[in-house]
């Protein structure tokens, strides 16, 4: 499992610029997903959902029809780790 040290500013700066779509809003790194209906969207969520509950790790998330949004923050270490672009490179992948 990835450490859950909460990253520097220049750590969560520099994986940011490697990781599509992702802003740091809030605190918490975060990304709208849209696909073409619900379905797709559904399909993108349990996907995702199978990654989280298997590295114990779980977004904070909304979804309305096509629309996902996603905020992802380790609660534990009160910040961004390596655990949330883990996260998140998984959903980038899972969306292409």
């Amino acid at each position: 499992m990835s450490e859950l040290r909460k990253l520097t500013d220049v750590e969560i700066e520099s994986r940011l610029a490697g990781l599509t779509g992702w802003a740091i809003v809030d605190g918490k790194l975060h990304r709208d997903f849209q696909f073409k209906d619900f379905v797709s969207a559904f399909a993108f969520m349990t996907g995702v959902a199978l990654i989280a509950e298997s590295k114990n790790h779980h977004p904070e998330w909304f979804n309305v029809y096509n629309k996902v949004v996603i905020d992802l923050t380790t609660h534990d270490a009160q910040g961004i780790t390596s655990l949330d672009f883990e996260l998140a490179a998984a959903a980038n992948a899972l969306a292409r």
